[in-house]
């Protein structure tokens, strides 16, 4: 009975050790293994004393002559940890049950894979941008789920192998200091497309593969002049499309808010395009942070100027009453490509976006002159990213008018927002890389912080019914 006690206080003690070996506390408690064990075993003493002293007497005694004989015959072996075999058959058999089948939108948790490869460079020995840990914390349900910090590293892997073992345990490092509960992977590729591209199709098991993709937006392309950066950038967003992954890219991450730096104010939700309600949900999670609680939820609708703005309200309004979620509905009519050809006669009312757009506007007249000298000198067909193509001006200028009107949109009405969310528009065939990105940098011009939103091939929220 003694030895039946002893045994079931030791591992009541080292199972509620387990238990307290989180991040925040780990600490603490990193020393006390024995002494926790030791207290357990005295506890089982105790009671012993209490049943019966002279069998208790006689077990001692046989346990001590017992313990003094392995000490002397007995040979030193490695017999592992009990708990961490248990708790990987646990995991195995959990990760069996989930299957492969798609998660019920109310079982649906974000596993966000998160791009830790910066577009310029990063100080020596920083393995992360120091906010995406906090980003990535911001998009976790009640507070659980799972992040993937991923990152890539030019060049051949048999060269490399030692290096990126050496990138990953600064990585889990970065990512144990911010109390992230995540985990590290580096990828050694002929480029970071190429990397990505690996990434995207490979990682994670079963329902546990990462279903949201975050990229840092290159704001820095045009300033370093990095050119290899839009064609990079547009292959991302394509792997991702075709994973069928959802996408968040982060316009603004130096000035995102860490835990401590409370917001007032509003998020404001551009909602283009449906997106199986990810851009509603990401708005909630917010919310349930501490940096955001104080900030209400705009939803504005972009419609065109012959459009029933009444009506679009009220089905916005009772969309969002079926999903539970409080929101202010703005509609905001625009006007279609098709006025702005018909009307461009007349002189257009000054805007905070109008230099910009007319600038664009120039470098892209500019790329297009150069390219068809480029397929006139040279006698080939016209080529966009190594891909024979026909650019179609009038679609250029169509995309990059949208962009204008909804930047001078958000500025008008979300200068002061805490946060702006708007749909991820896809790169449009046979238009360069170097043209989406001019699209882009319209979309998010003078706009301090932007998330910009796709979603993916199924919903995440559910109706109320």
């Amino acid at each position: 009975m003694f030895f039946l006690l002893c045994y079931a206080g030791v591992n009541l003690s080292c199972f509620l050790l387990d238990l307290l070996d989180a991040p925040s506390w780990r600490p603490r408690w990193k020393y006390h293994h024995w002494s926790l064990s030791l207290v357990g075993a005295l506890l089982c003493v105790v009671i012993m004393f209490l049943i019966s002293w002279s069998f208790t007497v006689i077990s001692l005694a046989l346990a001590s002559l017992i313990y003094y004989y392995v000490s002397l015959k007995g040979k030193a072996g490695d017999w592992g940890d009990g708990f961490k075999s248990a708790y990987f058959q646990l995991a195995l058999r959990s990760l069996r049950s989930l299957g492969a089948n798609q998660v019920h939108p109310k079982n649906w948790y974000p596993i966000p894979l998160i791009l830790c490869r910066p577009w310029g460079k990063l100080p020596e020995n920083v393995p992360c941008h120091p906010k995406l840990a906090d980003f990535a914390n911001c998009m976790k349900k009640k507070g659980r789920g799972m992040s993937i910090f991923v990152s890539t590293i030019d060049g051949d892997y048999h060269e490399l192998a030692e290096d990126a073992k050496t990138a990953c345990h600064q990585l889990e490092a970065y990512i144990e200091y911010k109390q992230c509960e995540g985990v590290a992977e580096i990828i050694v590729a002929p480029s970071m497309s190429e990397g990505f591209r690996s990434i995207v199709q490979t990682m994670g098991l079963g329902n546990l593969k990462p279903n949201i993709v975050v990229v840092r937006y290159p704001e820095i392309w045009r300033r370093e002049n990095l050119t290899e950066i839009p064609s990079t950038f547009v292959s991302i967003i394509n792997d991702c499309i075709i994973a069928n992954k959802a996408v968040v890219i982060v316009k603004g991450l130096d000035e995102w808010p860490n835990e401590f730096q409370r917001q007032y104010g509003t998020i404001d939700l551009y909602w283009i395009v449906r997106d199986g309600g990810l851009m509603l949900l990401l708005s909630q999670l917010l919310l349930t942070k501490a940096t955001f609680e104080s900030c209400k939820i705009q939803v504005f609708c972009i419609a065109e100027e012959d459009t029933d703005a009444a009506e679009l309200k009220t089905d916005v309004k009772k969309f969002l009453y079926d999903l539970r979620m409080h929101a202010e509905v703005i509609v905001v009519t625009m006007k279609s490509w098709e006025s702005h050809v018909e009307n461009s006669s007349s002189s257009a009312q000054p805007d905070d976006s109008q230099e910009a757009y007319t600038s664009a506007r120039r470098r892209i007249s500019a790329y297009l002159s150069e390219m068809k000298e480029t397929t006139e000198r040279e006698g080939r067909p016209q080529m966009v990213d190594g891909k024979q193509a026909v650019v179609n001006e009038e679609k250029v200028d169509k995309f990059l008018y949208t962009m204008f009107k909804l930047n001078s949109t958000i500025l008008r009405h979300s200068r002061m927002a805490a946060v702006v969310l708007v749909s991820l528009p896809p790169p449009p065939l046979n238009h360069p890389a170097y043209f989406y990105m001019e699209y882009m940098d319209m979309l998010v011009e003078n706009v301090p912080r932007m998330l910009i939103v796709r979603g993916y091939r199924r919903d995440v929220v559910t109706f109320f019914t």
